[in-house]
């Protein structure tokens, strides 16, 4: 396994981080395995996959060039830079492309676990990358941006508030089950590889959440800056891609019913109104309301306070999904704002 080993003070000043670059890649890692995680994927997957495959297909080169960079075991580090504070994506792609081709080349082999292909012995692949994450940038993730951030932002509150309840421990340990854990004596176990342990005391350590939820990478600059790329928490990353029976609904009215069928498993106020793009008083009236019908109760964990559905509130869901109430579920695009 690959560890890193860290002192008090490192892990005490770590934070979390958002970067539309890093969303953007493990966008690109979504379509490269076509693969979804859940519904919300599937239909993301349904509108920008065609076009994404047309355009590898008219360029053999660039889609090698993918091939190879997101390899068998480890990922091409000139197209991970670590994230920066404040920095946008434009930024963030700059770097991609001012990557020294000779050690763009050398990254590739590393990721191959051997030799590089002749198509690829050019100079133009860390161009050839920026303009490929350009365009998944602009036409599959930035039309999307404003609601994932909120599902982000939501997430990172969640972490913040287990950190109050269970210590660091127990957020390192969730981040990337089976994968990130905290062994104990200052080392932080970041993936599963036989690696060599890195030194990182004294440097910056940023935890970085993403959407798609079977993409996760590490990526540092050396001695200065190291980041854990996470996929954030299921319920919040599929949020708006559940079912709300219509007849639920019309019962309820359709935001009230959304937020009682988001509470499978606790959330705050503030992650609800990340995932269904409610306001947030709006979102404190609905569950005022579900409170005081017996359909969700509340409790505090550390300085949250959290939200869950009843008994009475599984019933009620139940017979309108099963039992039809009177009508077929509406399923709203996971990430559209």
């Amino acid at each position: 396994m690959g560890w890193w080993q860290l002192n008090a003070d490192t892990l005490a000043r770590s934070r979390f981080l958002l970067s539309p670059y890093v969303e953007t890649f493990a966008c690109l890692e979504l379509l490269h395995a076509g693969v979804a995680a859940h519904p919300g994927e599937r239909d993301w997957l349904r509108a920008h996959l065609p076009a994404y495959r047309a355009r590898l297909a008219a360029d053999p080169v660039t889609a090698l060039l993918i091939r190879a960079g997101l390899g068998r075991s480890w990922i091409a580090d000139f197209l991970t830079p670590t994230p920066r504070d404040g920095e946008g994506f434009a930024q963030a792609v700059a770097r991609v492309r001012a990557a020294d081709p000779a050690q763009a080349r050398a990254h590739l082999r590393t990721s191959l676990a051997g030799p590089l292909p002749d198509a690829l012995d050019r100079d133009d692949l860390p161009e050839r990358a920026a303009t490929l994450l350009a365009y998944v940038w602009t036409e599959a993730v930035r039309p999307y941006w404003d609601r994932r951030r909120r599902i982000l932002e939501a997430d990172v509150v969640a972490r913040t508030a287990q950190v109050s309840r269970g210590g660091w421990a127990a957020v390192l340990d969730s981040l990337r089950p089976g994968r990130t854990r905290w062994l104990g004596d200052s080392r932080l176990q970041v993936n599963l590889h036989e690696y060599p342990p890195r030194e990182i005391s004294g440097a910056e350590l940023l935890f970085v959440p993403v959407t798609p939820q079977r993409h996760n990478w590490v990526s540092w600059e050396e001695g200065t800056r190291y980041a854990i790329v996470y996929p954030c928490a299921g319920a919040l990353a599929d949020g708006g891609g559940r079912s709300v029976p219509r007849s639920l609904g019309a019962l309820l009215g359709a935001a009230r019913a959304e937020v009682l069928v988001l509470l499978d498993s606790p959330l705050s106020t503030t992650q609800l109104t990340a995932v269904t793009g409610q306001g947030l008083g709006s979102v404190g009236r609905h569950l005022k309301v579900l409170r005081e019908a017996g359909l969700v109760e509340r409790r505090r964990a550390g300085r949250s306070v959290l939200y869950a559905r009843t008994a009475a509130g599984q019933v009620l869901l139940e017979a309108g999904g099963e039992r039809g109430l009177g009508g077929t579920g509406h399923r709203p695009d996971t990430y559209r704002s």
